[in-house]
């Protein structure tokens, strides 16, 4: 079990989201995920629904869609779900796994105990959020 929460730290490492954190807040930050693993096909969110999860892809691929339109492609360390999490209205967008792929999962409340216990992760939020309106 060591050597996969090793992995997973070196994982969210390279996850710009969490690029900047030591490798203590890095364990900090793991320790309030959860894995889960979805197939090829699978709708991890559905556009419209209320989001309580962050989701972290750390492996596979997956597709962006609004509509019957796909906007953005996804892959090992994009995240995607955050906006519904931080503002509690349904999500923007669908989410639909490419291949078989796993996430880092961080629900609602422990999302916001890292963003308490690691202002650098909501700094890095606010980035991100940025250049994705920035970006239309």
């Amino acid at each position: 079990m060591r050597q996969v929460a090793a992995d997973r730290t070196d994982v969210l490492k390279n996850v710009p989201l969490f690029a900047r954190l030591s490798r203590r807040q890095l364990r900090n930050v793991l320790g309030q995920t959860s894995e889960y693993e979805y197939g090829q096909g699978d709708v991890i969110v559905k556009d419209g629904t209320q989001g309580h999860t962050l989701f972290v892809l750390i492996d596979g691929r997956a597709r962006v869609v609004k509509g019957s339109r796909t906007v953005a492609r996804l892959s090992a360390g994009d995240f995607f779900g955050e906006i519904a999490v931080l503002d509690r209205s349904p999500r923007t967008a669908s989410v639909v796994a490419d291949s078989p792929l796993t996430c880092l999962v961080l629900h609602r409340e422990d999302l916001r105990k890292v963003l308490a216990d690691e202002p650098e992760v909501a700094w890095s939020l606010l980035g991100a959020l940025a250049s994705r309106l920035r970006e239309g």
